[in-house]
């Protein structure tokens, strides 16, 4: 029959495997419900390269805060968002990305998860704390939610009115 153990039991087993037992650090704090931790560790040498973050902007040339201003002249509509117009990873990102599609406008976008400091550099840009972040022809509207109301009052359609698109399938 099995035995069901207590989470300091086990907290206790895991702590003598010899992988617990090495010298590299986690960060990480222990809750009644379980243990939290992440194991993303800036400039630990223990993270393989892959899942290290990295800079997806490679120019010493350009800064962010240029790379942010020509997104923002060049593509008639322009979204910072977590993840990307095919695969949002948020649901506020999602409901823009929706919004957006419904009016057939070519969409730019970038991933703000794959670099802080776009992320940073987005936010000092446009004076806005959260994500996404949607530029029409070169004005900052806001987020999800604006975007949304522009939509439902019919302010969007007129915004976006001189913007071509492909023809919408039906």
């Amino acid at each position: 029959m099995a035995r069901l153990l207590s989470s300091n039991a086990v907290l206790k087993a895991i702590a003598t495997l010899p992988a617990a037992l090495s010298s590299r650090n986690v960060i990480g704090s222990f809750y009644p419900s379980g243990l939290k931790y992440s194991t993303s560790v800036p400039g630990d040498p223990g993270t393989h390269e892959d899942f290290r973050p990295t800079n997806k902007i490679q120019s010493s040339d350009v800064s962010l805060k240029d790379v942010v201003e020509q997104d923002v002249k060049e593509n008639p509509v322009m979204i910072y968002m977590k993840g990307v117009p095919d695969f949002p990873q948020c649901g506020f990102s999602s409901l823009a990305v929706r919004v957006l599609k419904h009016y057939n406008v070519p969409l730019s976008a970038r991933n703000i998860l794959e670099d802080a400091e776009l992320k940073s550099a987005v936010k000092a840009f446009s004076h806005w704390p959260t994500f996404p972040q949607i530029f029409i022809k070169g004005e900052f509207i806001g987020g999800s939610d604006i975007i949304l109301n522009m939509h439902q009052n019919g302010e969007l359609k007129e915004k976006l009115k001189d913007i071509v698109g492909s023809p919408k399938l039906e």
